[in-house]
């Protein structure tokens, strides 16, 4: 098993909560990461008709069968437990007793926030961080072979092309998730939608522009763009709200979490293909963000993430939010630097005055170096930007 970085943040939490919850999309790992840092605890998936019929049937004596606590898997395809794990955590009084995994954000957050407030540590559990990989040597050595792989772990602990896993894994989430959440009656249309939301990875969402290329409503590409969200597929990048006397654009950005299936869903075929693709920029920029949202994960932090953009077209790809100070990043997907890598860093400092905080320029390259008021960052070490940041 290779080690992640949340497991610490698991153990804190199971210290000072009676329930530990961990979210992510499927496959990113959930079960795996419970079972390894609570080893001696037994297991119990709810996926299995028989043993959800038992739950569902009689909660409280299927809970009972646990008298120190289980990891529950898939928890939330039984939610009447949630009222049942209240009273047993309540009267017992132990923390850590319990642990929760669940593939389906609102499901599971919505079951916790109305019978478990204040019982329940949450942990979101993406897929492997590139430095998860590099801490034992299966790091992929360049940009473009990080960008079309992927992240997902059973593309590292098993033989399989990213191609192959990834039409399975698209599928099955087809066939399961959408299904269960919002009855997905047009498959290919959702198909199509979903590849035409990689094609705007790094854009500005446009739902009506969307809806209008796949021939569905406003509304229901509102609906598909919840739920993907909520299935840690895509995320939305808020914009920031200082305007620092400026109109500012209020539309997030789309991003997918992992750019191995966004690649995938672009039809990409190999990871050399990277290196010319039109979408270069807007899927390295994908990769970085996704990176620095690994790490706030990772430790238990909310993302603090946003990017700006103005009306006469300023932007900064990426501000991090540090409190009174806002830290200003510009992504690059080149791998030399050039001179106009900093322009917009410059101007933005200057606009933001003592609001500035440290600037950063992530490129596709591999050397680090420190120029006048802006620190140049390899790809690889991208998640530098938020690793110190509390």
């Amino acid at each position: 098993m290779i080690p992640r970085e949340a497991a610490d943040t698991v153990l804190r939490l199971s210290k000072g909560f009676p329930i530990v919850a961990i979210t992510g999309p499927r496959q990113s790992g959930k079960t795996t990461l419970a079972r390894a840092v609570f080893p001696d605890k037994p297991y119990v998936s709810l996926e299995y008709p028989d043993t959800r019929a038992f739950a569902e049937s009689d909660p409280r004596a299927f809970l009972e069968g646990h008298p120190d606590g289980a990891v529950l898997d898939e928890v939330q395809r039984c939610p009447d437990l949630f009222s049942y794990l209240q009273g047993i955590v309540d009267e017992d009084g132990r923390m850590g007793l319990f642990v929760l995994t669940g593939s389906q954000q609102f499901d599971l957050r919505a079951k916790i926030t109305q019978s478990l407030a204040g019982r329940a540590g949450m942990v979101r559990l993406l897929p492997f961080s590139h430095d998860e990989l590099a801490a034992v040597h299966r790091e992929p050595g360049a940009p473009e072979t990080a960008m079309y792989n992927g992240y997902y772990p059973p593309l590292y602990d098993r033989e399989i092309a990213p191609p192959d896993w990834l039409a399975g894994y698209v599928a099955t989430y087809l066939e399961r998730d959408l299904h269960q959440l919002i009855q997905v009656r047009d498959l290919n249309a959702f198909q199509l939608f979903l590849r035409m939301c990689a094609g705007r990875t790094g854009q500005l969402l446009n739902l009506t522009s969307l809806a209008n290329d796949c021939g569905i409503t406003h509304n229901t590409a509102k609906a598909w763009i919840s739920v993907l969200e909520a299935s840690y597929i895509l995320y939305l990048l808020p914009p920031h709200f200082r305007n620092f006397n400026k109109r500012l654009t209020k539309t997030p950005k789309l991003y997918f979490y992992d750019t191995g299936l966004a690649c995938w869903l672009l039809g990409i075929q190999d990871a050399n293909q990277l290196i010319s693709h039109s979408l270069r920029g807007a899927l390295f920029e994908t990769w970085v963000i996704s990176e620095l949202i690994k790490t706030r994960f990772n430790r238990g932090l909310p993302s603090n993430l946003y990017f700006w953009r103005d009306s006469a077209g300023n932007e900064i790809d990426i501000l991090v939010d540090r409190g009174e100070r806002l830290a200003p990043v510009e992504v690059k997907s080149g791998k030399t630097i050039a001179a106009d890598f900093f322009a917009a860093l410059r101007k933005w400092c200057t606009l933001a005055g003592t609001a500035a905080g440290p600037a950063t320029l992530v490129y596709a390259g591999s050397e680090r170096q420190q120029r006048t008021n802006v620190t140049v960052l390899p790809w690889h070490a991208a998640a530098e930007i938020v690793s110190d940041n509390k």
